[in-house]
Parts: structure tokens; C-alpha cells; sequence
């Protein structure tokens, strides 16, 4: 085939100590995870090389993630009006790089390292790069994120990704989640936030690993809790082709969005379970924004690991 819809796929391996060979594929267009097999079984549930991305498979969601409502938001006086790409909701949706083109900057048998800068546009008014390291060890893949404030200002922002864990033929209802959550934010019929209430007592208390039965998730979860090393883990078990799967990430992300909403349709059957630095709509409520120094640095990391 010519180019693929996604640009450049770089591919990075790793066996692990039981001898299962996992594959990773990154591609160019949103710098994002294309796909991830184990023994050529998804761990995450992709795209093929020859479409689109399809429902934010994999992507990476800078210097917003989620919602903005009505794309328009203010800071330090100035309104900004940001390209509504949710147009049905009339929201900006997921940041800037969704689909801009990444640059390769290192590539190894099992880490590969991508960058791209969001340029100052209408809505957007600061320069940020960002630089992303997809790594393969025996824990599973880790993604850190190193971002770089080169402009003359401080710059405000957030971060998020959006991976799929694979569920297979697993029907969804049987898939078993664990989040470690004491909150979630409540939405109205336009997907924002009308206020953070308590897991407590709701159906979307998955403090404890349950089966996902028939609760549709598409809902920002916060109050996390960590583990001993600093991080938080959401597990998707039950699953029929796959050991149990976590997701983890470090203090930096505050936030997890949880999706079984297209668990059945667009492509594989997954469960998005999305490290976020920040709830939807921050752009306007400031809460949990990032605010970045002139020639400031910031990092953090996430990644997910099977179990066995």
C-alpha cells in the first residue's frame, strides 16, 4: 500500500522473561499508540495500518484534554475562541495535536521517543513542545512525557492520553474493573461538568473490582488513589484472551476518564481508561491547570502493565 492514513509506523519489541514478544506500533500522525499485541494478542485495542484512527484510539490529548465548552475560554482578561471539533456538542474536544504531524527523535529495538510543538493559533496563545517515550520492558509499556515551555510567557495547559484496553470477545458487561476513585464528575446531555459528587453509594463506585454489568461509563474520575510508589492503578480483568491489564500513572495525573461506550463498535472491542492531568472543561474552571514557566520543564508518566 503508499502511505498509510496514521504517516510513519515505528515499531518497537520486547521479549519478555517468559519469552512472549510484545510489539508496539507509534505512529506519525497525533504521536500516538496505533497498536500493542502480546504474542500477537491486543493488549490494546487499535487500528489497522491502512484506516484512520478511529474513536481516539491511542491518541495523545495536548494541551487540553476533553472538553471545552463552546471552545471559548478566558485567561488573564483575553477570551480566547478555540475551533469547535465536537460540533455536535458544540465543544472543543481533546487539544491541538490530534492530528498534527510528530517528529522521530530516537528510535531503539524497544523505546522510541516523539516530539511535535503546538504553535501559537486562533484560541491557543502560547508555544509548548511536547516530547513523548513509548518504552517496552518485562513490566509492560511506559509512556513518559517531558514538556517545554520556549515562549516568553507562562503557558497553562493539560495532558491526557486515550488508550483502549482490549476486551476481545469479552462481553463488557463480564469485564471486571477496579478504579481507585473517591469522586466523579457529573455531566449534562452535552458531556460537561455540572459538579464532582462522591463515588459513594453510586454506580460508579468501582472501588473495588467489580463486573462492569450494565453501568455505561463515560465519566471523569478523580480523588485517586495510590499505591506505595506514587501511582495510581485502575485494573480491566476477567478478560478471555488476556491476564489482568492496569493502567497506572504518577501524581501528575489527578484525573482518569473511564469509556465502555464503544466497547462494541469502531473497530476493536476495548475499554478506554485515560490518564488525565485534569477534569473536562479546565480550561475554563482553572482546575487542575498545569502553568508552565518561560524555559520551564515538566514531566510525568504512565504506562500499562499485564499481569503474570
Amino acid at each position: 500500500m503508499g502511505r498509510a492514513p496514521s504517516g510513519e509506523q515505528w515499531t518497537i519489541r520486547h521479549t519478555t522473561a517468559s519469552g512472549a514478544v510484545d510489539e508496539v506500533t507509534v505512529v506519525e500522525v497525533g504521536g500516538g499508540l496505533r497498536s500493542w499485541t502480546r504474542a500477537g494478542v491486543p493488549v490494546l485495542a487499535g487500528y489497522a495500518v491502512d484506516e484512520m484512527c478511529l474513536a481516539g484510539r491511542g491518541q495523545v490529548l495536548f494541551p487540553w484534554p476533553n472538553r471545552v465548552r463552546d471552545g471559548q475560554w478566558t485567561w488573564e482578561a483575553t477570551t480566547y475562541q478555540l475551533p469547535l471539533t465536537e460540533p455536535k456538542l458544540h465543544n472543543a474536544s481533546h487539544g491541538l495535536l490530534r492530528w498534527a504531524v510528530w517528529s522521530l527523535v530516537a528510535l531503539t529495538e524497544s523505546a522510541v521517543t516523539v516530539a511535535a510543538r503546538v504553535f501559537p493559533q486562533p484560541g491557543w496563545p502560547w508555544p509548548l513542545d511536547i516530547a513523548l517515550t513509548y518504552a517496552l520492558d518485562d513490566v509492560g509499556l511506559s509512556v513518559t512525557a517531558k514538556v517545554i515551555n520556549p515562549g516568553p510567557t507562562a503557558a497553562a495547559f493539560g495532558l491526557g492520553f486515550h488508550p483502549y484496553v482490549s476486551i476481545g470477545d469479552t462481553p463488557p458487561g463480564e469485564v471486571v474493573l477496579r478504579v481507585p476513585a473517591e469522586s466523579y464528575v457529573t455531566v449534562d446531555d452535552r458531556l460537561l461538568p455540572t459538579g464532582v459528587v462522591s463515588v459513594r453509594g453510586a454506580d460508579r463506585d468501582f472501588r473495588d473490582a467489580r463486573p462492569v454489568a450494565d453501568t455505561a461509563l463515560d465519566t471523569a474520575f478523580g480523588g485517586l488513589s495510590a499505591d506505595g510508589d506514587g501511582r495510581w492503578r485502575v485494573t480491566v480483568d476477567g478478560l478471555h484472551a488476556l491476564p489482568r491489564v492496569t493502567v497506572w500513572a504518577d501524581e501528575a495525573f489527578g484525573w482518569t476518564q473511564v469509556f465502555t461506550g464503544k466497547a462494541a463498535a469502531e473497530g476493536e472491542h476495548g475499554i478506554a481508561v485515560e490518564p488525565t492531568t485534569c477534569p473536562p472543561d479546565a480550561l475554563r474552571s482553572g482546575t487542575d491547570l498545569l502553568l508552565l514557566q518561560p524555559g520551564a520543564t515538566w514531566t510525568a508518566q504512565w504506562g500499562v502493565s499485564l499481569a503474570g
